[in-house]
């Protein structure tokens, strides 16, 4: 059994799972494998597949868990915290079937019980694919020793560092001990880690709020058009202020600048950056706060898009005395092992907003290769946005 708590996953979707619970109970959401890089996958794998998806159930918040939440995220409703006391996946959720060596997951129920099945699968299909491609990774020693050097350098330079690195992971072994060398060698410059099991075991702060799919939710329920100002209203109503990171990039950062108005600017501490040329994002979210009579050094930009040391400096040089930044690095701190990463994401594909009807949902990511979903609905909402804007 590969995931041994129920915590193993990343915070935003215990976040994101308190506000669908809140708002949208009766909500469904279809989930869908998308293999991006064409890996292959060899015989029997769908079955180990569906051998570690069946233990799953046999997963519980422990008591000493349920403690660390209550007392490091009172914005979490304890009516949520004991929901989540009692919940068990349940694999007739998941889907697994392989033909050849082409791999397919699909996700479909209630948005409140589904809406953890994301990161868990991707990270159990990288842990088991590379358990057994038989290829030699690095030593745990050298893995640990890049980790160190990559902190180090981050910390020297000053800036605030969090590991994002759960669903694509070589494995829980590998993660772990990346961020136990974090820990060690990054000091105040390293915030913390979107993994709630390893923030609760090495006493870290969770981070995270909320992902794309809340948004593309928000776009089936009210339409393109509304999506953004809605899907912020929402977290506001639950949160009141804290989690103030707010996703820029759902259906475009222009589209998404255009209703991020003064109320939501001034509330929100800031935006973060996740597709597109890092430091154009930089600019046009200056020049957002300016336009609002607010001064950019208030405000943070949380950068999350295939950080590497290279990129992180050339953020950092050009917002540096500009506009507060913190970067989250996922998979060049948990997946640089010597063998290359794979290239794979679960996306929400549909949803089912009332008791009638599913309705496709899109992503339109700052860079066209990253736009997800039904082509014609991606057509559909280009011409929406082209029409309001």
């Amino acid at each position: 059994m590969i995931i041994h708590s129920i915590l193993d996953n990343d915070f935003y979707k215990f976040t994101m799972q308190n506000a669908v619970i809140k708002h949208f109970p009766e909500a469904h959401a279809e989930y869908q494998f998308i293999n991006r890089g064409n890996h292959e996958f060899p015989a029997g794998f769908g079955q180990m597949l569906q051998d570690e998806i069946a233990h799953l159930p046999e997963l519980s918040l422990r008591d000493d868990e349920l403690e660390f939440l209550r007392i490091n995220c009172p914005y979490l409703d304890p009516a949520y915290l004991d929901f989540l006391k009692g919940y068990r996946y349940n694999p007739a959720e998941v889907q697994v079937n392989q033909t050849g060596n082409q791999l397919e997951v699909s996700v479909k129920g209630p948005w409140y019980r589904t809406i953890l099945w994301e990161v868990i699968i991707m990270s159990l299909i990288c842990e088991l694919y590379y358990k057994e491609s038989q290829e030699d990774r690095w030593s745990i020693e050298k893995i640990k020793k890049v980790a160190e050097e990559k902190m180090t350098h981050y910390a020297n330079r000053g800036l605030a560092i969090a590991e994002f690195g759960t669903r694509r992971r070589h494995s829980l072994q590998v993660h772990e001990e990346v961020v136990q060398t974090l820990k060690k060698y990054g000091g105040k410059y390293f915030n913390g880690s979107s993994n709630v099991h390893l923030a609760h075991k090495y006493q870290l702060r969770p981070i995270g709020t909320h992902a794309h799919e809340w948004f593309m939710f928000h776009a089936a329920r009210y339409g393109f058009k509304m999506s953004n100002t809605m899907a912020l209203e929402h977290w506001v109503d639950v949160y009141r202020g804290d989690l103030g990171i707010a996703l820029s990039d759902t259906y475009t950062s222009e589209v998404f600048f255009e209703s991020f108005d003064k109320k939501f600017s001034k509330l929100f501490d800031g935006v973060r950056h996740d597709s597109g040329d890092p430091v154009e994002f930089a600019k046009q979210t200056i020049q957002h706060y300016e336009s609002m009579k607010i001064d950019p050094l208030t405000k943070t930009i949380i950068f999350s898009d295939g950080l590497n040391p290279n990129k992180v400096d050339r953020i950092a040089n050009f917002c540096r005395g500009k506009i507060g930044m913190s970067f989250g690095i996922g998979t060049n701190f948990t997946n640089d092992t010597g063998l290359e990463a794979l290239n794979i994401v679960i996306k929400i594909t549909a949803a089912k907003p009332f008791n009638r009807g599913w309705i496709p949902t899109i992503k339109l990511s700052d860079e066209p290769g990253k736009h997800s979903g039904d082509q014609d609905m991606i057509e559909l909402a280009k011409a929406l946005i082209k029409a309001q804007y």
